[in-house]
């Protein structure tokens, strides 16, 4: 890969007399191009603005292009979300010089396409979730990842709620034998968006473009979830019931809402339920997870807390903990403010963002990989064939390969 960045395909200097363009603080420069400039967009785009404010970086980031399909809208966004340059077609970003690394914002049916061409171009890649529609895309991203790394070229999936310090302190405890063994765990992501009339022509209800519905849309993050805090473990069978609105003038092709029991290889029962269509819940991530010495509830919406029970304390005192999470020791909170000011949305892509480019920089495997992601596809899959054949119990395949969904930049 021709790069203008002084860091090669392994994170290493370039050779002596190579080009290389320095920022006045001496660091060497990561060029970032952005495809879409939506919601998702947006979000990326604080982070990519952010992150080297609020965390040591070893390179400056450049955000130099970012794309959508109109010129104008992309050139709006450019001037409003910090962006160098506009372009309106995707090909024409992970064909610059200056873009080292290219991060998919776009809808779930682009993202195989943009994702195996960009690899192939020498591009380190950022993908938002769920990873691709289908499995067919899926493995073939996969596989065009593991051919990259080969080459030193890293890629990462977009599962933002990992970089939460409050699930990150969560994963943290039942690494270290405070929870004990998992026994159970439950989740449900509930939004309320989709319960309007005005809402019918968004993409997200075309199989063809968002992929599964509220299944694929919400409970992608569910089963990452799993995957990040029962590292090792998999869910291996699934039963899924769901259904869609049938409102006059909103008949859809997608799933509004579901629920989906799973078994993992270790015996762990759980369930989720997600929704686009559960009226006064905006936003409403809930995860409990019960362990043979102790149980952890989180709320998204209270995102700074963390409730732990456990036996440490008499019967007669028992109960929930509220844990505060917002001390300079806690999972990223390094890069952030004295304790007690608390942090939103928007700081899980920082986060994101941080960890990507200290893989990228150290030439280390990211997390979630596109491995993760596939395996996550592969649960959506079997959820679905378990609908379509009357809710049965049905196997979740084995991925090729997967990893257990460890950080190698996880802040600890």
């Amino acid at each position: 890969m021709t790069t203008h960045t002084g860091i090669g395909k392994t994170g290493q200097a370039p050779a002596a007399g190579a080009a290389t363009r320095r920022p006045p603080t001496g660091k060497p420069a990561l060029g970032i191009g952005l495809i879409g400039h939506g919601f998702m967009g947006a979000v990326h785009s604080h982070a990519w603005r952010t992150a080297p404010h609020s965390f040591e970086l070893p390179c400056k980031l450049s955000m130099n292009v970012i794309c959508g399909r109109d010129e104008e809208r992309a050139r709006n966004a450019a001037v409003k979300l910090g962006w160098r340059s506009a372009a309106s077609g995707w090909r024409e970003v992970i064909q610059r010089a200056d873009i080292d690394i290219v991060d998919i914002c776009a809808p779930p049916h682009l993202h195989g396409e943009i994702a195996v061409a960009a690899l192939a171009a020498g591009k380190h890649v950022l993908c938002e979730k769920p990873l691709a529609n289908s499995v067919g895309d899926a493995l073939a991203m996969t596989e065009a990842a593991r051919l990259a790394r080969a080459q030193g070229i890293r890629s990462m999936v977009g599962y933002n709620y990992r970089r939460l310090p409050a699930l990150a302190l969560a994963r943290q405890l039942l690494r270290d034998g405070t929870v004990g063994d998992p026994r159970r765990l439950h989740a449900s992501y509930l939004q309320d968006w989709a319960c309007g009339p005005d809402v019918a022509q968004s993409w997200r209800f075309d199989p063809g473009i968002g992929g599964a519905g509220a299944l694929g849309d919400l409970g992608c993050h569910l089963v990452d979830l799993f995957r990040y805090l029962c590292a090792g473990d998999r869910i291996q069978a699934v039963a899924c019931v769901q259904t869609a609105v049938r409102d006059p003038g909103q008949q859809r092709d997608v799933d509004d809402a579901a629920v989906l029991l799973g078994l993992s290889a270790s015996g762990i029962p759980v369930s989720f339920d997600v929704s686009r269509v559960a009226r006064g819940y905006k936003n409403a991530l809930r995860l409990e997870l019960d362990g043979s010495g102790a149980s952890l509830r989180f709320d998204l919406e209270r995102m700074n807390e963390l409730q732990l029970f456990s036996d440490d304390v008499g019967v007669g005192t028992q109960g929930f903990r509220r844990m505060l999470i917002s001390e300079p020791g806690h999972p990223y909170l390094s890069g952030w403010w004295p304790p007690g000011h608390l942090l939103g949305f928007e700081h899980a892509f920082v986060h994101q963002v941080r960890d990507f480019v200290l893989s990228v920089t150290s030439a280390a495997d990211p997390a979630p990989s596109f491995e993760d992601g596939l395996a996550v596809q592969l649960v959506i899959a079997a959820a679905q064939a378990s609908w379509e054949c009357g809710s049965a119990w049905t196997q979740v395949a084995h991925p090729p390969v997967a990893s257990d969904g460890n950080h190698r930049q996880e802040q600890r």
